[in-house]
């Protein structure tokens, strides 16, 4: 069975906790993603930042995306898969946590991005994985 690091999106692109909602909504735009890393000064994983985040926490609530720190949305822990779990570990985790994105870490580095899309066109059934990625394009 195929495992995080074989389907993830390697080198995925961090927004530094430091930097401010707007700049990540920028880099969310530039890189036509929803959701990014927020990593500390130590390049560890602090979080995740979606723009579903930007909207409810930040725009919704009056705050200002260019005043607002990433780190601000970072809450707790961040849910994540070690590069070398299989398939069916990364479902049962986001099952678990309803997430549909992961970021992949190996020790304290991360090193990707697996979503569910990924992994459902990893698993046998390629039918069930392309639907899931249709499904599941933003």
């Amino acid at each position: 069975m195929s495992t995080a690091r074989e389907i993830m999106t390697p080198e995925a692109e961090c927004v530094n906790a430091e930097e401010t909602v707007q700049d990540a909504a920028e880099k969310m735009a530039r890189l036509d993603v929803g959701a990014l890393p927020i990593c500390g000064t130590d390049d560890r994983l602090k979080g995740m930042i979606t723009d579903r985040d930007i909207v409810v926490k930040v725009l919704a609530q009056g705050k200002e995306p260019r005043s607002c720190k990433a780190g601000e949305l970072a809450q707790g822990e961040a849910v994540t898969i070690g590069a070398d779990d299989d398939a069916r570990e990364i479902l049962n985790t986001m099952a678990s946590h309803k997430v549909r994105r992961l970021p992949v870490i190996d020790g304290h580095r991360l090193v990707g991005m697996v979503a569910l899309a990924d992994v459902a066109q990893a698993l046998p059934d390629a039918s069930v994985g392309d639907l899931v990625s249709t499904l599941t394009t933003d």
